[in-house]
């Protein structure tokens, strides 16, 4: 299985997981803010992007093709760094591995709360967001699209994360270039895992447990209810939390400098 991988920047190491499932690596905005501070290892997950595209998948899979991507850079411990999903592959990491993790950031995760908790009020507030266009997106929704369809299609989907609604398209657009195509196999198969083992008294067991010092970081307009890490926040015994008021579900996108901020004062006060 061949992933794609890449390392830039100087400092800590940092594995970063991209969101999804099913998506591809768009942190290069992050790298970037956080060049001084920390060495990036960002990587397409298996299936996804410019990484080999075939399966099994699995968030065992997944965490243990992050393994693989820290073995190949020959990194002994590390900070992981996850977004959306990919908070939620890095947490299951972390809580399999903490000797191997210095530090986990945890941003716009949804928590350790079954789905059901959240989803229907996200799907309210997705469907307010995408205001004018959602007749449009209500009908690429409910058929199926040729190649250029899925890409519009997730423009203006993920155009309702962003919290600056002058900009939203653009970040979008942005995001979907270029376009390497979702794997909805990959989602539909982890996602329906995580139905099943997401949400149960063993996994908040495994994090009262955990000592890996962690920082969460929200966007205070993301349209995935901020009370959906509330549970997790409450069972981490060594967690900080920053919320960021004037962004959405892409913190970096809508405040930067905010962004930049939490994340870099936590690597150097805690590491």
């Amino acid at each position: 299985m061949r992933l794609w991988a890449s390392r830039s920047g100087h400092g800590i190491p940092a594995v970063f997981c991209h969101g999804g499932p099913g998506l591809w690596d768009t942190f290069g905005d992050v790298a970037a803010l956080l060049a001084d501070v920390a060495t990036a290892y960002r990587w397409d997950q298996r299936g996804c992007g410019r990484s080999e595209r075939r399966g099994p998948y699995s968030m065992a899979r997944a965490a243990a093709d992050l393994d693989a991507v820290r073995r190949h850079f020959g990194l002994e411990s590390m900070v992981v760094l996850g977004h959306s999903w990919g908070a939620q592959l890095a947490l299951r990491y972390t809580l399999d591995h903490p000797d191997r993790v210095r530090a986990l950031v945890y941003v716009s995760g949804t928590g350790i709360d079954p789905k059901a908790t959240w989803r229907e009020e996200y799907a309210r507030n997705l469907r307010s967001m995408l205001g004018e266009h959602v007749d449009r997106w209500e009908e690429l929704h409910k058929r199926d699209r040729v190649p250029e369809e899925d890409r519009e299609f997730s423009v203006l989907q993920w155009s309702a994360d962003f919290a600056d609604r002058a900009r939203a398209l653009e970040h979008a657009e942005r995001m979907a270039t270029p376009w390497l195509g979702v794997n909805f196999t990959c989602n539909a198969a982890i996602n329906a895992q995580d139905k099943r083992h997401w949400g149960t008294p063993e996994l908040r067991a495994q994090c009262e447990s955990l000592q890996v010092p962690t920082l969460i970081v929200d966007g205070a307009q993301d349209i995935r209810p901020r009370r959906s890490v509330d549970s997790l926040e409450q069972a981490l015994p060594d967690v900080s939390r920053v919320v960021l008021p004037g962004a959405g579900h892409v913190p970096w996108a809508d405040d930067p400098d905010g962004f930049r901020s939490a994340v870099s004062a936590f690597l150097t006060d805690r590491l």
